[in-house]
């Protein structure tokens, strides 16, 4: 009997050393073809994100202008430079001004867009999609538009003052008007883009609510101001976050209508960069520029990334 216990316990073991080499077989496989699948969006982002971060990173602390054979390692001396420039903190200033003046008209326009289409009905749909058109016009459009609206004399704008009885004005070539005269344009071009995400959120809000809320003798006004506005924090976080970063990624407007004229006026930040990296072939500095936006956007972006366990929802 001894032995064919043994003998079974032996088979036993057998047994179980074979589940679980098949059991590591078959994740080995279930690893393997996992990475296969992700293979090609891992080798796109590397080629793509990482390594370009960590070149732009490396050639920010680099000599490197067109015609070099290679990059020469300078420090900090860049950031220095960039640091004592006076155009660099115009630029700068340029970038933060613009940002305020559209971020939050951007999202206030957005958010009334939101509510005025957030309703059933035939023309819905329509009212929709005229909202949304400029966000997917291409970029000469929108700006070969706005030219025409802000020509001297012979634009729109131009003409709407002197029926008024006011004196004409080139708004893109005042260094105190051009500025506004492109945020009226972006935020034009991207309320239609935030008003999506506030529909989907203002859309996930339960019904019941709303109807309760009516039924206690809320207003219109009141359910906004109460219900809507409190349970679209998250929303409005999201939407924030994405308006910063899209009003830092201005530059193809500023090529077409104003180049940074006049005097720099319109110089927004990724147009400066544009121009030591594609017109002074300054790649040094293009990168040291880079990387400060790149900073930028990510203090803008950390709040979100920080709150992101702590929304409050309401159910």
């Amino acid at each position: 009997m001894s032995q064919a216990a043994a003998r079974q316990a032996e088979y036993e073991k057998a047994g179980e050393r074979m589940k679980t080499k098949t059991k590591k077989q078959r994740e080995i496989r279930n690893n393997a073809t996992a990475w296969a699948l992700m293979a090609p969006a891992l080798i796109f982002m590397l080629a793509f994100t990482v390594f370009p971060i960590f070149r732009s990173l490396y050639l920010s602390l680099s000599k490197y202008k067109l015609g070099m054979d290679g990059a020469e390692f300078i420090g900090l001396e860049n950031y220095v430079k960039l640091a004592g420039s006076k155009l660099f903190w115009k630029v700068m200033k340029n970038t933060i001004v613009f940002a305020l003046m559209t971020v939050i008209p951007s999202m206030a326009v957005g958010l009334g867009l939101a509510v005025l289409v957030n309703r059933k009905g035939k023309r819905v749909g329509f009212i929709r999609t005229a909202y949304f058109y400029p966000v997917v016009m291409p970029m000469i459009a929108i700006a070969s538009v706005w030219m025409f609206i802000y020509m001297a004399k012979n634009g729109l704008f131009d003409q709407l003052l002197i029926a008024i009885g006011l004196k004409p004005m080139n708004v893109l070539s005042s260094k105190s008007t051009v500025l506004p005269a492109m945020a009226v344009m972006y935020v034009w071009k991207e309320a239609g883009y935030l008003m999506v995400f506030f529909l989907s959120g203002i859309q996930s809000i339960s019904d019941e609510v709303m109807e309760a809320a009516r039924i206690d003798g809320a207003g219109n006004w009141t359910v906004f101001r109460r219900i809507t506005m409190p349970l679209l924090a998250p929303t409005f976080l999201f939407v924030s976050t994405i308006a910063f970063t899209n009003c830092f990624k201005l530059v193809d407007h500023v090529v077409i209508m104003t180049e940074g004229a006049p005097n720099n006026a319109s110089t927004l930040l990724l147009y400066y960069i544009y121009q030591q990296g594609f017109t002074n072939f300054n790649y040094g500095v293009s990168s040291a520029l880079t990387v400060i936006m790149l900073g930028l956007l990510l203090v803008v972006s950390l709040p979100r990334f920080i709150s992101q366990d702590k929304k409050i929802h309401y159910n």
